[in-house]
């Protein structure tokens, strides 16, 4: 889920594979103009409407507003959508209580996503992309069910029950409806997200965002001063060249080597095996500009507007990636099965790990895939690399877990450790994401059937063959179980229940997530 040195996990997986969620495909020039309008309206947010200048009513009806505008020019009416998934979930949380309302409203604003989904696709347009309105409603689900376990946990729950993450994003107020669909449909965010805690985003709406706070005598925050507030425009411009070289890449270079070719015929028949290996890799390459371009946009968008910042790295240089979605260097460079899925779609990987791994006793991973795999849409092809991806996954943790010690010592057997796994991991991950782009039954398998279904008959063997050591999760598991028993021990003998389990996959990403967030 997100986590950069903690062992391989499962949740992660979910999160990621299949490309870890459409970016959201509108027309082609409807979405880059409304997003280079978003752009500019971020800028001038910024300068004309900063916190400094206006009050956060104001921001938040701007920042509504300019959203719906910009939803209803790419989407038409079908925009409407988004205020009645937002508008019902509203309702849910303020009838039904804080309780069980993160259960009702998951339940509805998914059930409604899928509902659209399934419109969309078998009875509107199959494998075109032509109103594709679901795409914002997969960010506004997110939005929606993240903010509802977060009211729930901070309102209903008690602290000593909450992880450390959802200690700190926890909600204390039940938030007006303006703040609601400011946090669901703003103009950095409807398009393309990333999704963002609701804390985070009331926090830079009412400009609170450089305000150093230390804890105090009797254990609560006060703040001290404020931060010398540091200009987004550097990241900004360095986001943007990104984009316009990921543009370029795609434009020139997809168009020529399309996917489908992998399952053309005269392909199959007489390519040799290095050159399909070579084409699957070089293809899936070219796939990807295309996210890179609309996720690094939208970071860019909401940094111009001053959202987006985490702190100060060792160096002193301002980090704007509190709510980036992907690292292209560590995902084109990765050596495991883990690097790539850690550094793809790290927000929706957070997402499901907040709202299901967590909070899930009875078989998370699986509860956990099967949200993802809904999540993504209704096409089988989602579902086909899914299934893959449980499989390549499993294996390749096998794989490190019973060889890697062996390659670490001397340097020279490292680096060819390092090379041999990139390629493995390249082609692996090609492997089980065809299906994702090709979308439908039928040329899904006629590719797998081209490759003889070698990668998932390899990944089988290695589960079978290899014996499956104790992970690190398990370790951590027994230590928290026993920390957390300590700390109650004085309150007398309660149940640990989910709380001790679902902290243990996570311990390294909530420790580097909160220092993160108060760091300075």
């Amino acid at each position: 889920m997100g986590m950069r040195v903690c062992m391989p996990s499962l949740p992660s997986a979910a999160a990621a594979l299949g490309f870890g969620g459409r970016v959201p495909e509108q027309p082609p020039v409807n979405f880059v103009v409304c997003q280079l309008f978003a752009l500019l309206a971020a800028i001038w947010f910024r300068t004309y409407l900063h916190s400094s200048k206006t009050s956060s009513f104001i921001r938040h009806v701007v920042a509504t507003l300019l959203g719906l505008y910009l939803a209803l020019f790419c989407f038409g009416w079908y925009a409407l959508h988004f205020l009645v998934q937002s508008g019902i979930s509203y309702c849910i949380m303020i009838i039904i209580g804080v309780e069980n309302m993160h259960n009702y409203c998951f339940v509805f604003a998914l059930g409604y996503l899928t509902v659209c989904q399934v419109t969309r696709v078998y009875i509107f347009d199959y494998g075109q992309y032509s109103a594709d309105f679901s795409g914002p409603m997969m960010i506004i689900t997110q939005k929606i069910t993240s903010l509802a376990c977060e009211i729930h946990d901070g309102m209903f729950r008690k602290d000593e029950e909450l992880t450390s993450s959802q200690r700190d994003l926890a909600v204390r107020r039940m938030p007006s409806l303006l703040e609601y669909l400011s946090y669901n449909c703003n103009f950095m965010g409807i398009l393309a997200g990333p999704l963002c805690s609701y804390k985070d985003y009331i926090t830079f709406i009412e400009g609170r965002s450089y305000h150093m706070t230390q804890a105090g005598e009797n254990g609560k925050e006060e703040t001290q001063y404020e931060r010398t507030e540091p200009s987004p425009n550097t990241a900004v411009i360095q986001k943007l060249l990104i984009c316009g070289l990921s543009l370029l890449f795609h434009l020139t270079i997809c168009t020529t080597l399309p996917v489908e070719y992998n399952i053309d015929e005269h392909f199959q028949a007489t390519a040799s095996w290095p050159t399909k290996i070579i084409y699957l890799y070089i293809s899936l390459l070219a796939a990807r500009p295309k996210y890179y371009f609309a996720w690094t946009l939208a970071d860019a968008i909401n940094n111009a507007a001053g959202f987006g910042f985490r702190g100060y790295d060792k160096n002193g240089a301002a980090r704007w990636d509190l709510i980036s979605n992907l690292r292209i260097q560590q995902i084109e460079m990765s050596t495991s099965f883990k690097m790539f899925l850690d550094n793809w779609n790290i927000q929706t990987a957070l997402w499901l790990k907040r709202v299901c791994y967590e909070r899930t006793s009875f078989s998370p991973t699986i509860q956990t895939f099967i949200l993802s795999a809904i999540w993504h849409g209704v096409y089988p092809g989602y579902y086909l690399t899914f299934l893959t991806g449980v499989l390549m996954t499993l294996a390749a943790r096998a794989m490190r877990n019973n060889f890697r010690h062996y390659f670490i010592e001397p340097s020279q057997l490292k680096l060819f450790y390092d090379v041999i796994t990139w390629i493995v991991t390249q082609v692996a991950i090609s492997y089980t994401v065809v299906p994702f782009v090709l979308l439908s039954i039928k040329p899904s398998f006629m590719f797998y059937s081209s490759w003889y279904y070698c990668l998932h008959i390899l990944g089988i063997l290695v589960l079978l063959l290899l014996p499956v050591k104790k992970t690190q999760r398990r370790k951590n598991t027994h230590e928290n179980i026993q920390l957390s028993q300590s700390k109650k021990f004085d309150e007398g003998e309660n149940s640990l229940g989910q709380n001790s389990f679902s902290t243990t996959n996570n311990v390294c990403n909530q420790n580097q997530e909160i220092a993160s967030r108060h760091s300075s």
